[in-house]
């Protein structure tokens, strides 16, 4: 029984990434609803937050993708929607549109990423980020925010949104830092500080280094809290759903951990 809080729906043009030809590295992309049913048919994954693909420099086909999560989560009861939204003043007209689907059956997510533009700490960024989460704690939705070493992904960074939103708005850091330095950041102390605060934070470990899983149940397990704020993500098409379903299920066993992870925690928050 697996529920899936984390992967994509939409296939993305050909790019060509840091100056080599243009390529679509997400092999398993799926263009349609009946395809994405089909994954999740296979995999045996009962229950799926879905939110639309995007990676290509363009928040315009991001923003295009709304659409079909929307139309995911109305056509199958297994599967919730995330919608797309940016803290880039200059997508706020394409932010506004989504959030007023915010309030659809079906929907119980917003996303963001600073991969595509924009900083948390940029006054710019500010009044936009201000609204998502605004609307986000109107209509009870999750607020998905991308997590990655360096930049504006950086954990230095998005703890600023934990900060300021996460006492009102439930955050769910995607990728758990995403590499060596967030990891040890977050496994440290900073995840569990911000749990002791009171703070609604969450987390995949989908992309995770491969100790990370290991050294996170084990410190759950010491310290006594954060069990029920670890979700299981594959991040299909950009990760593998056989490989992460296998690192995270060695890791929690086959215990209350692991149902919480695997079951639990998403049908607290999604359903």
């Amino acid at each position: 029984m697996v529920h899936d809080a984390h992967r994509h729906i939409g296939v993305l043009p050909a790019y060509p990434f840091y100056g080599g030809p243009p390529v679509n590295p997400d092999t398993t992309a799926r263009a349609t609803v009946k395809q994405l049913i089909a994954d999740l048919d296979a995999e045996g994954t009962e229950r799926a937050l879905v939110i639309p693909n995007y990676g290509v420099p363009d928040p315009a086909i991001a923003f295009s993708f709304n659409e079909l999560a929307l139309e995911a989560a109305q056509s199958d009861d297994r599967i919730r929607a995330g919608l797309w939204v940016s803290p880039r003043p200059e997508d706020a007209q394409r932010t506004e549109k989504a959030l007023q689907l915010a309030g659809e059956p079906g929907v119980k997510a917003l996303k963001l990423s600073f991969l595509l533009g924009g900083r948390p700490t940029d006054p710019a960024c500010r009044p936009q980020l201000d609204r998502i989460f605004a609307e986000a704690a109107r209509h009870h939705l999750v607020v998905h925010v991308h997590t990655s070493p360096g930049a504006a992904s950086d954990i230095d960074e998005i703890g600023h949104l934990v900060d300021w939103y996460a006492g009102q708005v439930p955050v769910h850091l995607v990728h758990f830092g995403g590499g060596m330095s967030g990891h040890i950041k977050l496994v440290g102390s900073r995840f569990f500080d911000w749990i002791s605060a009171g703070k609604r934070v969450y987390t995949d470990l989908s992309w995770a280094i491969g100790f990370t899983p290991r050294w996170l149940a084990q410190e759950i397990e010491r310290r006594g809290i954060g069990h029920d704020r670890v979700l299981f993500a594959s991040d299909q098409p950009w990760g593998d759903f056989t490989g992460e379903y296998a690192r995270l299920a060695e890791a929690t066993g086959g215990g209350e951990l692991g149902d919480l992870v695997f079951r639990d925690t998403f049908a607290a928050l999604y359903d």
